[in-house]
């Protein structure tokens, strides 16, 4: 059966899109259930990070091609749901790249904040082999990582990234092992053991600050937020672990 399962321990989630034998090809049902899957994780206050994965031997292959030949712009932007509810995701989000991320499988990669690439790893825009126009931003999030050369090699000269060239070109930010969702796990271990309000804090920072131009706006935009961090609860009991830490050594 084709479906998104949620799993949660230690205070990561992981999201896998499954559906195997057709290469976890996303349709309007399954992009439904990963966007239901990305708000579980929003209202779950034991959730600090989510890894997104598909099932074995595909990341994403892409929109189902019955559901994109019937779509019209309605219909474009349900296929767009799930991938967007990932981007919106206001915890740190991490892309386990198990396989080939295809077309709208590259935009479900794309929209993680990070990229860890396995072995089989394989990054395919592919839209203009099929006739059709790049989506839901595509253009914008692959140029934004790999600027606009690498960009364009992709996009329209068709060309593919294995694991080892997406890492070359920052589309991604590491290449894992065989488990590369244990990978993922591990990278998000320290987000998972911090304040699951600065965590989130932090990324909306990031977010705002990567658009602006002026030093001193990021320091204006930083400074309120790093305030309400060091008088929060949670750095004092950090603090004074560290000082205790500190005073006990030798």
């Amino acid at each position: 059966m084709a479906e998104v399962t949620l799993e949660s321990s230690d205070r990561v989630a992981v999201i896998t899109v499954r559906d195997p034998e057709r290469r976890n090809a996303l349709t309007l049902e399954l992009s439904d259930q990963l966007a239901e899957a990305v708000a579980a994780c929003e209202r779950d206050p034991e959730v600090h990070a989510v890894v997104v994965t598909g099932a074995a031997p595909a990341f994403c292959a892409g929109a189902d091609l019955t559901a994109l030949g019937e779509a019209k712009e309605e219909g474009l932007r349900q296929i767009y749901a799930g991938f967007l509810a990932v981007a919106g995701c206001s915890l740190p989000t991490i892309a386990a790249v198990n396989g080939a991320a295809v077309g709208a499988g590259l935009n479900l990669a794309l929209a993680c904040d990070v990229r860890v690439a396995g072995p089989k790893a394989r990054f395919d825009a592919r839209f203009l082999q099929l006739g059709i126009h790049p989506g839901g931003g595509m253009t914008w999030m692959l140029q934004r990582l790999v600027g606009p050369q690498t960009a364009t090699a992709m996009t329209l000269f068709g060309q593919v990234l294995d694991a080892d060239e997406a890492v070359r070109t920052g589309l991604a930010y590491t290449r894992s092992g065989t488990d590369v969702v244990a990978a993922a796990r591990d990278l998000a271990k320290a987000a998972a053991d911090g304040p699951r309000e600065l965590v989130r804090t932090i990324k909306a920072s990031m977010r705002t600050t990567a658009v602006l131009d002026d030093h001193a706006e990021a320091v204006t935009t930083e400074l309120a937020p790093q305030v309400v961090s060091i008088e929060s609860p949670e750095f004092a009991a950090r603090l004074a672990a560290l000082k205790d830490k500190i005073s006990g050594r030798p």
